[in-house]
């Protein structure tokens, strides 16, 4: 049981969803070779835990206690209902673990096995075969544990959207017999796309989560850089897969920076650059100078080369954000997105064109697409509050603060529109690198 000071079964269960959810599934995906009964198993471990932490105490390792808790729900089901011999066929191709063989045994894998799992179950929810919403939606669910309320909040998209898309990448999944297992090389062109693109958004879920009491989870930013290692080892010579690692290393180099001691969000402008990990920011440099050195870098080097600007500045105020806008608008070519336009409209207004920006931003809203997004009401109050319309910025700000589901954050934006309400003189919207910098899954 637990050492040291006592952790309460409902903080220990809370850790372990957050740091564990995805490597129990994965693991308890291996046995069940069926999604709906491995999501089963490991919500009923979790649901056991509250009984059994409540009655023993908490375990030394939670998440080793609900893998193994998980892995023998599954057998069990297996066994008993012959589900395992009947969707075996559906997951597992030839020369993969058969019945006969003995089951894999989680507590006993080595980290390389643990990771060998989780990338399977990532390559899994990114099949060709689903669609690229879906691909999002099942990794961000499955593989990652992110509840549906917060997926939506990450695509923008309403809950019952991500409820259906769920459902149907599920039932594609069974109907079209999808492997579960690492792509070979000559398939991994294909997926690769999609698995880049749901490893950033894990790292995004990681940097700023989508709500809660914490700005951060550490633990989800941590599994994808480890991910986006994991794939350049597996494809060392795609610019994309050392773009994807450079921007979340020199990203995470702001880790410790982001928030004050009582966690309150730090500006960008008012963070300790000297706590900034220099080496993650240099190793992060090497990647990027790699990749536009091979010509047409694609949307991950150059979000990497814009966060790296923002890296490599001695100051907020020695940003080069003529350069940064410049980027923005080879970003905008590779990757249409109103969101990379709303962060260009940042650093249009830093580079010495405020009222410019605005109006760009003003454009966006009227079109729709952002209007429920927070940070383009953050945005917008920034800029207003730089014309010295308080009023607006102020009524901007609530309706940011409003939107934002995140705790931490929403606070921060209250304040922020409290102190433009009452005029008390310092603009106050430079969150970090505009907005939420270049971690975004769409921006």
């Amino acid at each position: 049981m637990t050492g040291g000071a006592a952790v309460s079964v409902d903080e220990a269960l809370t850790r372990a969803h957050r740091d564990g959810w995805g490597q129990v599934l994965a693991v308890t995906v291996h046995l069940a070779r069926d999604l709906d009964l491995a999501e089963e198993c490991v919500q009923e471990a979790y649901a056991s835990a509250v009984t059994a932490w409540g009655r023993d105490g908490v375990p030394r390792n939670p998440v080793a206690w609900l893998t193994t808790a998980a892995k023998r729900r599954a057998v069990d089901a297996a066994r008993r209902e012959r589900v395992l011999r009947a969707k075996l066929p559906l997951l597992v191709e030839r020369g993969e673990w058969a019945p006969d063989e003995p089951e894999p045994d989680p507590e006993s894998a080595s980290a390389d096995g643990v990771r060998d799992e989780r990338l399977r179950l990532l390559f899994l929810c990114c099949h060709p075969a689903l669609s690229p919403d879906a691909q999002i939606a099942l990794t961000l669910r499955l593989a990652c544990g992110v509840s549906t309320a917060d997926i939506a909040r990450l695509l923008l998209v309403s809950d019952a959207a991500v409820s259906a898309r769920l459902t149907r990448a599920k039932r594609k999944i069974s109907l079209a017999r999808i492997p579960y297992r690492v792509p070979t090389a000559g398939e991994l062109p294909d997926r690769l796309g999609a698995v880049l693109t749901v490893v950033h958004l894990i790292f995004t879920a990681g940097h700023t989560a989508p709500s809660g009491s914490s700005l951060s989870r550490p633990a989800l930013a941590d599994e994808a850089v480890r991910l986006a290692r994991t794939l350049r080892e597996l494809a060392p010579r795609e610019p994309e897969v050392r773009g994807l690692l450079a921007l979340l290393l020199v990203t995470d180099a702001r880790r410790r920076t982001r928030t004050d001691e009582s966690g309150r969000p730090l500006r960008l402008a008012d963070q300790d650059r000297s706590q900034w990990d220099r080496a993650a920011i240099a190793e992060a440099r090497a990647l990027i100078l790699e990749c536009l050195s091979e010509g047409r870098p694609g949307r991950f080097a150059l979000q990497a080369a814009i966060a790296s600007l923002h890296a490599e500045a001695p100051t907020f105020e020695d940003t080069d954000w003529a350069q940064i806008v410049r980027l923005y608008d080879h970003l905008l070519v590779v990757w249409p997105s109103p969101v990379v336009a709303l962060n260009r409209a940042v650093a249009v207004a830093e580079a010495g064109a405020p009222a410019q920006a605005l109006a760009e931003v003003d454009d966006l809203e009227r079109g729709g697409g952002l209007r429920a997004y927070a940070y383009l009401h953050a945005v917008k109050a920034h800029l207003l509050e730089r014309q010295g319309r308080s009023v607006e910025a102020a009524a901007a700000y609530g309706r940011a603060s409003e939107l934002s589901a995140n705790e931490v954050e929403s606070r921060f934006l209250a304040e922020l529109g409290e102190r433009a309400a009452g005029d008390l003189g310092e603009a106050a919207g430079r969150i970090e690198g505009g907005i939420g910098g270049a971690t975004s899954p769409d921006r």
